[in-house]
């Protein structure tokens, strides 16, 4: 059981964020903001996906303006990117976004910052202070030599001494970088020191392949660790697969139930249906399901018995041929060309019962 670290509590719209909350998974548009129709297309995919807090890029004022046409179409926390103008940060303010991602200290003088401070706390809007190891202070380069995990906190302190001053403590951090391991120690190192909830992330991650496996280490070992209260998962890649990926993770720590928690083991010699073909199969098309169900699809008699019976519907493997499990119990016999379209329907059917109770 994960020992989650003690942090303060925000709320993004209506998602709590830290405390004792659940640690959400959110995204990024990858439209063009500007773009308000496929803007909320997006999103409203990304919620079916499960997403729970999205973001989008605010490059100019035109970007600001469609915010609030964007924010009235869509049922999930909608937040703002901003970097450098204030004035798109007060923009967006005005058309309701429910929090920022900005940093401070990039965003000029402090006047600046009071104007963007003030306006927030009329309704509370929670802050993200977002460092990334790629768009680190000069001056912190030429102290650490290169962007370091000491020098990602100290441009998030640094940051939060900022807010801190003008009295404002709605706040969560991101400490990002390409590299896992700098990630890692970077938000380690930040954890005993502030009790923000943190957002977490491994920027830049990749390709669909590279990209999961980073992140899956890189969040999976802190979350494992109990430290992180959202996250994102970063994915050259739609961005629907950065939200499975995610709950993915969090599943895969006990910490979330949503949708279909598969098994299926690698097959070998010993199987005798083709055993990845049917995986395939049955994870495509259980792939929109929205209750946590337990699936096992297994090749053999070694495993496969075992870890049928333990699941609430399982398949294990025989000689052209598979038994059907449905909580530990064999249902019926089903020949191979049969197999996938029998668990889906077990699945089907236990969905349907689940809605009903």
């Amino acid at each position: 059981m994960v020992q989650r670290r003690k942090t303060r509590q925000i709320w993004v719209g209506k998602v709590p964020v830290g405390g004792n909350a659940p640690v959400s998974v959110q995204s990024m548009a990858k439209t063009n903001t500007r773009d308000i129709e496929a803007t909320v297309d997006q999103i409203w995919a990304l919620e079916v996906a499960g997403c729970e807090i999205i973001r989008v890029a605010v490059p100019d004022m035109v970007a600001a303006s469609s915010l609030g046409k964007i924010r009235n179409q869509i049922r999930i926390p909608l937040i703002a990117d901003i970097h450098f103008d204030h004035r798109l940060a007060l923009k967006a303010l005005g058309e309701g976004v429910d929090g920022f991602r900005l940093n401070p200290g990039n965003i000029g003088a402090r006047w600046k910052v009071v104007e963007v401070v003030k306006a927030a706390a009329n309704r509370k809007v929670p802050i993200r202070i977002g460092v990334n190891a790629g768009s680190l202070e000069k001056e912190l380069l030429r102290k650490y030599g290169e962007p370091t995990a000491e020098a990602m906190v100290e441009s998030a302190l640094s940051h939060i001494r900022i807010l801190e001053d003008l009295g404002y403590f709605e706040i969560k951090i991101s400490l990002k970088a390409s590299d896992v391991t700098k990630t890692i120690e970077a938000y380690r190192l930040l954890a005993d020191k502030v009790d923000y909830p943190f957002h977490l992330g491994v920027t830049e991650a990749g390709t669909a392949f590279t990209g999961t496996v980073k992140s899956a280490v890189g969040i999976g070992t802190l979350l494992a660790e109990g430290i992180g209260d959202t996250i994102r998962v970063s994915l050259t890649e739609d961005p629907v697969e950065e939200v499975r990926v995610g709950f993915e993770i969090l599943k895969a720590l006990g910490l979330r139930e949503r949708g279909l928690r598969i098994i299926s083991c690698p097959s070998c010699g010993r199987a005798e249906i083709n055993l990845p073909a049917l995986a395939q199969e049955v994870e495509r098309r259980l792939a929109g399901l929205d209750r946590a169900i337990h699936v096992a699809v297994m090749g053999c008699a070694v495993n496969g018995p075992g870890e049928a019976r333990a699941a609430d519907i399982g398949i294990a493997g025989g000689k052209g041929m598979g038994l059907l499990f449905r909580r530990g119990q064999i249902v019926r016999r089903v020949s191979e060309s049969e197999l996938a379209d029998a668990l889906v329907e077990e699945v089907e059917k236990m969905t349907l019962e689940m809605k009903s109770d």
